[in-house]
């Protein structure tokens, strides 16, 4: 190679992309900022990820052209980031580039003060623009430092307190009328048709629909019902959905789940596998169980490392085409298919309906098995046989291209999302191999990530653990341990969270504001930490942790722990009622504490058995635990009665006398 420069040494792919450019990029460290302060160099900040799209123009473009990294070496201290790697950098510098009234997205490029202090960014720029501009504003601060250098505390000002002035702005507190108020505003943004928000691009959401999902199953409300059955279908049958290996795209460019944008991501996916868990229980739909089974086939076949962890993502690009590896000519499909392939075209719509572009067809359905084994004479069993056939074919010819570029690395956060993920499929369908799947991941946090005092690192990559954790971390594994104690029954994941608790209590607790930072409140870092509120195509942290501290509280009987809960959420409930998309998952925890919520212990020899039968229905409003032995886990102890089988159902702490059998159990939850 003719150039390298010092990214060589991570372990980041998006990073070793940009090993061996002519720009002299350093990865991101607290002494490359006191270097720029010592030169007086104004500092280039390049953000991005591993299946970006755009990222890869502008590094063909630009960062791979000897002119232009002579150019930005001259004038800056060139560093690259990647952005899932480092979500406190990107925070930071994309909350500069809005402040600044652009709009923000990847790559994220920001010029900075020697000491970080943002003073001008923008996203993806061609590579004139960009070479004009980096040069007017390396003349501008030659000029004009000390007006430079005004702007810059002025837009860090504005970001601190864009990310930490957390006001209350009305007290309003949580109840009924709030929640149906903002959802009955949402409704009127409901795509009913295709399901998701109106317009383009879609994006999956899975947090506002395991939220939806909860309300309209509890609140009993047909409208919502049906808007996320319609939602769950047509992502199902849409192109967003690989029909052949399984897996869903990062979200669609156009408003019918058919063009995707064809990277596929960690969380996405695990968030999925939950919510086509959940969408089973509740509407006992066979096409979300096949979604779920190839899900995890999908994640075990191109997800999986051998050490039980998952990787990040998977490009969008294959030999230098977005899609090229997921889309079919005609030809090829006729050759492959033979004499049946006249009905996988009408299946999968290789028609006007199906056609992308140079002669490519993205596969798709439209309507239920049902309707095409009537209108096509044949019986379902049939169709279903053939689909199969169908897909070992096209499976077995696609592993032949040029596969996509894989995001290596494993980040804590995402790993167990798809922990989370297996843990809800395993109760819905009770398949062993899901559960081995999130033991082995969770045994590998355990292992790998998590240090004997509960303290996280975020990023592993072939041995090494990186970064240190993030809320995300923390509040998504307490997550999944929490599921993995209720579901084996196994004190230890409980234990584990409750750890990690008092880490996060410790570290992450901010007294004053009653909310947890991202980052921990004593970390030296010249970008500004933050309180992460608003759920996205992520839930927020903070979110997450609020409905933990819910389970924590009925698990081991903390009263502190809703005190907590009730503080958070008045930054909230001002908010919900005009973007309740927005506060989703805040939502779940506003339901528990206003719905009827239920605690049942299962303890005796057969509890594992009475709690399959009362996972068989969706019950978001129930937290189940079990015990085959004495535990001492406040909800179960002193509740295991030798050769017996006991159910207890409690509400708020107030029991009903034990049964002995999930249908006595399963009426005493009746709402």
């Amino acid at each position: 190679m003719k150039y390298t420069n010092r990214l060589i040494h991570e372990t980041s792919p998006y990073l070793l992309q940009h090993a061996h450019n002519p720009v002299n990029w350093h990865p991101w460290s607290e002494a490359l900022i006191e270097e720029a302060k010592a030169q007086d160099k104004l500092i280039l900040i390049s953000i991005g990820y591993a299946a970006c799209h755009w990222c890869h123009v502008m590094e063909h473009e630009s960062f791979e052209d000897e002119e232009v990294a002579e150019v930005m070496n001259a004038h800056f201290v060139c560093i690259k980031v990647d952005r899932e790697e480092r979500p406190d950098v990107d925070h930071y510098y994309m909350s500069a580039v809005q402040l600044m009234g652009m709009q923000g997205g990847w790559p994220l490029n920001v010029i900075a003060l020697p000491d970080g202090r943002p003073i001008w960014g923008g996203t993806y720029f061609p590579k004139e623009n960009w070479v004009k501009s980096l040069n007017s504003v390396a003349g501008f601060y030659r000029e004009n430092k000390a007006k430079t250098k005004e702007y810059g505390t002025q837009l860090e000002e504005s970001i601190r307190r864009l990310s930490l002035s957390m006001g209350v702005e009305d007290n309003i507190s949580v109840n009924r009328e709030l929640l149906e108020n903002g959802v009955e505003a949402w409704k009127s943004r409901f795509d009913t048709e295709e399901g998701g928000r109106m317009g383009a691009p879609k994006f999956p959401m899975p947090v506002n629909l395991d939220f939806l999902m909860y309300y309209g199953w509890i609140k009993k409300d047909e409208t919502v019902l049906t808007f996320v059955n319609t939602w769950l279908e047509k992502m199902a049958r849409g192109g967003i959905y690989d029909q052949v290996g399984g897996g869903f795209a990062r979200y669609s460019v156009d408003e019918y789940w058919k063009v995707p944008h064809f990277e596929k991501m960690l969380y996405d996916n695990g968030q999925l596998l939950s919510v086509y868990s959940k969408g089973y229980q509740l509407y006992k739909n066979e096409e979300f169980k096949t979604v779920v089974y190839e899900l995890v086939h999908f994640l075990e076949r191109e997800m999986l490392d051998e050490s039980g962890a998952f990787y990040s993502s998977l490009d969008a690009d294959s030999e230098g085409e977005e899609g090229r590896f997921y889309v079919w000519r005609e030809s090829e499909l006729s050759t492959l298919l033979g004499d049946e392939y006249p009905v996988f075209a009408a299946y999968y719509h290789v028609n006007a309906k199906g056609y992308w572009e140079h002669g490519n067809y993205i596969l798709l359905r439209d309507g239920s098995d049902e309707a095409f084994a009537e209108a096509n004479g044949m019986s379902l069993e049939h169709l279903h046989c053939m689909v199969s056939k169908w897909k070992y074919k096209l499976l077995k010819a696609r592993s032949n291209r040029v596969r996509p570029g894989l995001d290596d690395k494993t980040l804590t956060s995402w790993n167990v999302m798809a922990v989370q993920g297996l843990v809800d499929a395993y109760n819905s369908f009770r398949e062993n191999n899901f559960l081995e799947l999130a033991l082995k991941n969770a045994r590998f946090i355990s292992e790998h990530q998590m240090q004997s005092n509960g303290k996280l690192y975020h990023s592993w990559k072939k041995g090494k653990s990186t970064i240190d954790g993030f809320l995300e971390d923390y509040a998504f594994v307490i997550q999944a341990f929490l599921s993995l104690f209720e579901t084996t029954g196994d004190i230890t994941w409980a234990e584990r969270a409750a750890k990690m608790m008092r880490y996060v209590n410790d570290h992450f607790f901010d007294e004053e504001r009653g909310l947890f930072y991202f980052s921990e409140k004593n970390a030296t870092t010249s970008v500004g930490n933050h309180f992460q509120n608003e759920d996205n195509v992520i839930p927020a942290s903070n979110s997450v942790m609020a409905n933990n501290l819910h389970r924590m509280y009925l698990l081991y009987g903390r009263p502190e722990y809703l005190t907590t809960i009730k503080t958070m959420l008045k930054y909230i409930t001002p908010n919900f009622t005009k973007y309740p998309m927005a506060y989703a998952h805040w939502g779940n925890v506003m339901l528990k504490l206003t719905e009827p919520y239920f605690e049942v212990a299962v303890c005796g020899i057969n509890s594992n058995i009475l709690l399959k039968k009362l996972h068989k229905d969706y019950r978001p409003n129930t937290l189940l635990a079990h015990c085959s032995d004495e535990s001492e886990l406040p909800l179960l102890k002193g509740r295991f009665v030798k050769g017996d089988d006991l159910i207890y159902v409690c509400r708020e702490g107030m029991c009903q006398l034990p049964v002995r059998s999930s249908e006595e159990a399963i009426n005493l939850l009746a709402i």
